[in-house]
């Protein structure tokens, strides 16, 4: 399945919830859970400057899902994001039972625009979604998204 134009509207909202972040002194992710019918459910953006490495928008969509959607709903939603998940955000996607990803920019491409502005690298390895949740449909990059998101990091990293 190819990204779809509804799917580009989501992630425009990801990358709006990613520049509120990044304008609050935050890192640039944004993400949105949408059910079958595209029907927003939930939205969050990362939430880490306080210390919680843990306060991803992907992890908070997983914690919400599994406190408010039965497995059925679960399983046919869609969670859009700016970036693709982290290990620890695929591994909580997989284990609630949540159904396909849609992502902006893929980790790779982030970490090749850190490399490339002499950012460390992150403590944790850069994994494909699909390496750690094998069973996920993942679509993504999204190449009319790419430029923008490039550009909300830069911006965070002063470059």
């Amino acid at each position: 399945m190819a990204i779809t134009e509804k799917d580009l509207w989501h992630l425009r909202r990801c990358v709006e919830l990613a520049r509120e972040a990044l304008e609050d002194g935050d890192e640039p992710f944004g993400s949105v859970l949408a059910d079958a019918g595209g029907k927003v459910l939930f939205e969050d953006r990362n939430r880490v400057k306080g210390g919680d490495r843990t306060r991803h928008p992907e992890f908070e969509i997983a914690r919400w899902a599994a406190a408010n959607l039965d497995p059925d709903a679960r399983a046919e939603a869609t969670v859009y994001t700016s970036g693709e998940h982290c290990p620890m955000c695929s591994a909580a996607h997989a284990w609630v039972g949540l159904g396909r990803i849609v992502y902006a920019a893929s980790s790779g491409q982030l970490a090749a625009w850190l490399q490339e502005w002499g950012v460390p690298p992150s403590p944790v390895a850069s994994l494909p979604i699909q390496t750690v949740a094998p069973d996920v449909p993942v679509e993504g990059p999204a190449a009319e998204l790419e430029d923008e998101i490039r550009e909300l990091h830069r911006r965070m990293y002063g470059k």
